[in-house]
């Protein structure tokens, strides 16, 4: 018992050992501490380093990578269009309203102006949260978002999210260090994302309020803000109740910071988004749609040829260019209405006029194909037919499928129409469709001012105004013919028979005996006719007279000089405009005469810049002396006489021209009547309009219907009134061709010129004649030559 009673003071030893491993505990976890933190800081700072991966640099930082939408400007500064993939424009933080700044400042970050990137209170609150309650609550900064939203896409792996997470902080606490908050939140809203091909506030406001920035209010920035947590739930075109809910609850967080008020907040909240406002702009929306596709071919073959400082080409999809086009925003409407309001009528006439039969079942005697060899072609053509053929179907497959009714969407003048037709109905009634082009221009600059490529680039794509777009243009070159007999010194006066002309084989090229028909005026007929009457007429045997006299060379020639590049034929059927020619070159041509004789290439580019507005190219037409001032000048007098008596005096009788306004002109009817011209020539503007079918099978069969004056003529009346109507756009009725200085080397009043006394005397007395001695000799021979008639 004595033995147990001396062990016991030995006891109390083992709570030592405790205090010990109670110590060894705390020195472990504070290693372990400083070890996570150690860690946790070179982590950052290998972050930081680019150890883990390059980080952008300072000049990337300035300068994000970002796909900027390329702008087309209007010849007055406005917008016409753009191209892109992500549909981005900058704008200064000047230019955005303050309602949009706090409203994304109260919803996205309401700390914003008091944290240096990372809002440590916000994240420990999100951590808080998760741990307590297990949900999620977003704590990303402004600037934080802004690191993701210029450099990163999200990883869906675990360790590489955090290591991109990371990454943005960096980023973040960089983009403090760099830049003020003001120019921070405009990175922001330059590079945020509102749903499909929208980004940036700029295009956001365009898009969805038809407004700039700066115009934004309070509701429309929290419809704007809104959407940034989930950009397609939250459309309000697509998408309106849910997207009023989101819009409602900003309204709410902005009444809660004291943005707005209480009776602001609630007014807000009784208002929709008004649908109308959505504006999608695209090169395939809008006015001048042709022609902004036009462009955009030229522009991405010019970039092929320029180059950035860095080497590499412009990608007018990427890289934010400013394209300034010399389109009049007002023209380009009235030339649009114009066309709009003519065809409707123009097609009800041709269905009324084919009735039930399609124009393939009653080809001309020129074509070859039958019917069912037509519409097999236009099948071939088609891309159902060509995705069919690469998915391994044979033509009877294809066949069949072209019977089957579909339902689609068909273009129709009474407006887009849902309907279920079969493919085969669908291309007969495409087929049955006529088109149109119109393009007009300042002769004196050779600025193109309208451009209408056809009636519904939706539907029909195919441009009929671009150079590549060539049709026949009939009796539109026959002033290329009565230039050249100007320039030989023939007067709008002279006389030339209107009686039938045949050149033989082997002059001037003619492979066969060519004798082109006659006129459709009895009344002109086996006479002897002025030019002036002639080419006002259309005669076709005074111009195949012209044509055995001069030649086709030196008419092929004159053409080149006056801008037409395409291929002239050099033989004697071109004097009928059997060459194919675009209507982009024969308006460029036409402005030749009205600009005393100098042709001016047509210019629809005047400057491109960067996307800093940095110039890159400026433009200038091309010009080059074609003929003599004089000569254009009696040409324009030539002319004239389509209006006061000839096949486009409907100018006069039906549109109210008068015979004072100075307007010359020429239509053109081709073969079996299948494309109809009018070629318009104003001292201040210069249009031309081609109407017709796809194909030449697609006609009328009278040339009362199918001539150039009821197809095309219209058109180009319709536009004029309302230019002159207008009163703003430089063009008015009252505006004057300019007589060239000093003698004309023929007369022109063909009342003086019939009075001449023709005797040798009158050689000597140069105040009583401006007529030239080779001029009174061939006026002679043609006096003699209708005697002998």
């Amino acid at each position: 018992m004595e033995n147990n009673k001396t062990n016991l003071p030995n006891e109390p030893q083992k709570p030592q050992k405790k205090k010990r491993s109670f110590w060894r505990y705390i020195i472990l976890m504070w290693i372990c501490f400083f070890l996570l933190w150690g860690g946790v800081a070179l982590f950052f700072v290998g972050v930081s380093g680019g150890f883990f991966g390059k980080l952008p640099d300072w000049s990337e930082l300035e300068n994000p990578e970002s796909q900027l939408a390329t702008e087309v400007f209007y010849a007055d500064g406005s917008l016409m269009g753009k191209y892109y993939i992500q549909d981005r424009s900058r704008v200064s933080y000047e230019d955005i309203s303050p309602a949009v700044v706090n409203t994304l400042i109260a919803v996205e970050d309401k700390r914003y102006h008091s944290h240096t990137g990372i809002d440590l209170y916000g994240l420990s609150t999100a951590v808080y949260r998760f741990v307590t309650s297990g949900k999620t609550a977003g704590a990303s900064t402004i600037t934080q978002q802004l690191a993701k939203n210029l450099f990163h896409e999200r990883s869906s792996s675990f360790i590489k999210r955090v290591l991109q997470k990371t990454k943005e902080w960096v980023i973040a606490t960089r983009l403090e260090k760099n830049y003020t908050k003001d120019e921070i939140i405009t990175m922001y809203l330059n590079t945020v994302h509102f749903g499909g091909p929208v980004y940036g506030i700029k295009s956001a406001a365009k898009t969805f309020f038809s407004k700039t920035p700066k115009e934004l209010n309070y509701n429309e920035a929290a419809f704007l803000v809104g959407m940034l947590k989930a950009s397609t739930a939250y459309n309000p075109a697509r998408n309106p109740d849910r997207a009023k809910g989101r819009r409602n609850v900003v309204l709410t967080l902005l009444e809660q910071q004291d943005y707005i008020s209480a009776a602001k907040k609630d007014s807000l909240k009784n208002t929709d988004y008004d649908k109308s406002l959505f504006n999608k702009s695209t090169h395939r929306t809008g006015n001048a749609q042709y022609f902004r596709e036009y462009l955009r071919e030229y522009v991405k073959n010019w970039a092929k040829e320029n180059k950035k400082l860095d080497g590499d080409n412009y990608d007018i999809h990427r890289d934010g260019l400013k394209i300034y086009t010399t389109i009049d925003p007002t023209m380009q409407v009235y030339a649009e209405q114009a066309l709009a309001e003519h065809l409707p009528t123009l097609q009800a006439d041709f269905d009324k006029h084919w009735n039930k039969e399609d124009p393939w079942e009653n080809m001309p005697k020129d074509y070859t194909l039958t019917a069912e060899e037509f519409i097999e072609r236009n099948i071939k053509r088609s891309e159902r037919y060509r995705v069919m053929k690469k998915n391994g179907k044979s033509m009877d497959e294809v066949k069949a499928a072209f019977e089957v009714p579909t339902k689609m969407s068909i273009f129709t003048w009474e407006g887009e129409k849902d309907t279920v037709i079969t493919p085969l109905d669908s291309l007969k009634h495409y087929k049955r469709l006529l088109r149109s082009g119109f393009m007009a221009m300042n002769p004196q600059t050779g600025h193109v001012k309208a451009w209408v490529g056809g009636i519904d680039f939706t539907y029909l794509q195919y441009d009929n105004v671009r150079p590549s777009s060539k049709n026949q243009v009939g009796s539109t070159f026959k002033p290329f013919i009565y230039t050249i007999a100007i320039q030989n010194g023939w007067s709008p006066c002279a006389k030339a028979p209107n009686s039938p002309v045949t050149i033989p084989k082997g002059k001037h090229g003619a492979t066969n005996d060519w004798t082109p028909r006659g006129s459709t005026s009895d009344k002109l007929d086996y006479k002897q006719i002025r030019l002036k009457t002639a080419l006002a007429h259309s005669l076709n045997w005074v111009t195949a007279y012209l044509m055995n006299e001069i030649g086709p060379r030196p008419v092929s020639e004159m053409a080149k000089r006056m801008g037409i590049e395409s291929n002239i034929p050099v033989v004697p059927s071109i004097a009928l405009g059997a060459a194919d020619i675009s209507l982009y070159e024969m308006v460029g041509a036409y402005s030749t005469f009205a600009n005393k004789g100098t042709h001016t290439e047509p210019l629809f580019i005047t400057r491109i810049e960067d996307k800093n507005g940095q110039l890159i190219q400026d433009f200038v037409p091309q010009r080059n002396e074609a003929l003599g001032e004089q000569h254009a000048y009696i040409m324009l007098n030539l002319m004239k006489g389509v209006k006061d008596e000839g096949t486009g005096r409907r100018l006069m009788s039906k549109y109210g021209f008068t015979t004072e306004m100075d307007v010359a002109g020429k239509t053109g009817t081709t073969n079996n009547n299948s494309d109809g011209w009018f070629m318009g020539i104003t001292p201040n503007l210069i249009a031309g309009v081609w109407t017709g079918g796809d194909e030449k099978a697609i006609r009328f069969r009278t040339t009362a219907l199918g001539q150039g004056a009821n197809m095309a003529l219209p058109i180009y009346a319709k536009f004029m009134n309302k230019v002159y109507d207008d009163g703003t756009l430089g063009v008015t009725r009252e505006d004057k061709f300019e007589e060239p200085e000093g003698r004309m080397s023929v007369e022109l009043d063909c009342n003086r010129y019939d009075n001449y006394n023709l005797s040798a005397d009158d050689f000597d007395n140069p105040e009583d004649t401006f007529i030239d001695s080779l001029k009174i000799q061939e006026k002679l021979k043609l006096d003699q030559e209708e005697d002998e008639w």
